[in-house]
């Protein structure tokens, strides 16, 4: 189910291939998260995405950080 305001741009990773609902990604490279000390290294795998409205962005949730959005320029598909 779609909602209107959603564009129809493909999300598309660091090599592009294209991202679906509920796909699994790993990064290519560490990333500090912002508003956290956090560093969410690079080969973490994270399962199980949301698309957002954005083609370059997605909605994720690792073990460290809960609710995170990440640049699909940083990932890969798992």
């Amino acid at each position: 189910m779609k909602d209107p305001d959603m564009t129809d741009a493909i999300a598309r990773d660091s090599n592009g291939a294209q991202l679906n609902e509920g796909d699994s990604v790993t990064l290519i490279k560490d990333l500090k998260v912002k508003g956290t000390s956090e560093t969410i290294k690079r080969g973490t795998l994270v399962k199980n995405i949301r698309l957002t409205g954005n083609p370059g962005e997605i909605e994720c949730s690792t073990k460290q950080v809960k609710g995170l959005v990440l640049k699909t320029e940083f990932l890969k598909k798992a």
